[in-house]
């Protein structure tokens, strides 16, 4: 993967990391984002039932936190989220 080297040294200037650590604060953020949305929901899904939550609960939160980050295509329903969780 290619960094955005604007990207890196902004945080060089800014932070004062050396090169590496920067380069893994990037890779690090991107491959979050990566993530599909997919993955992304039953993950988060599977995280807040082990703390707790009830699934009421649970795909409020998911709708909130899907629709504060970003993925590419469209936002998903409560319907969509309950699919890609049980199946």
């Amino acid at each position: 993967m290619t960094l955005p080297t604007d990207l890196l040294n902004h945080l060089r200037d800014r932070l004062g990391p050396d090169s590496r650590q920067a380069e893994r604060v990037v890779e690090e953020i991107i491959s979050d984002y990566d993530e599909p949305v997919e993955t992304f929901v039953r993950r988060r899904h599977a995280e807040l039932q082990r703390q707790g939550l009830r699934n009421v609960e649970i795909f409020a939160h998911l709708h909130e936190e899907l629709n504060s980050r970003w993925f590419p295509g469209p936002h998903a329903t409560e319907r969509q989220l309950r699919r890609w969780v049980y199946g």
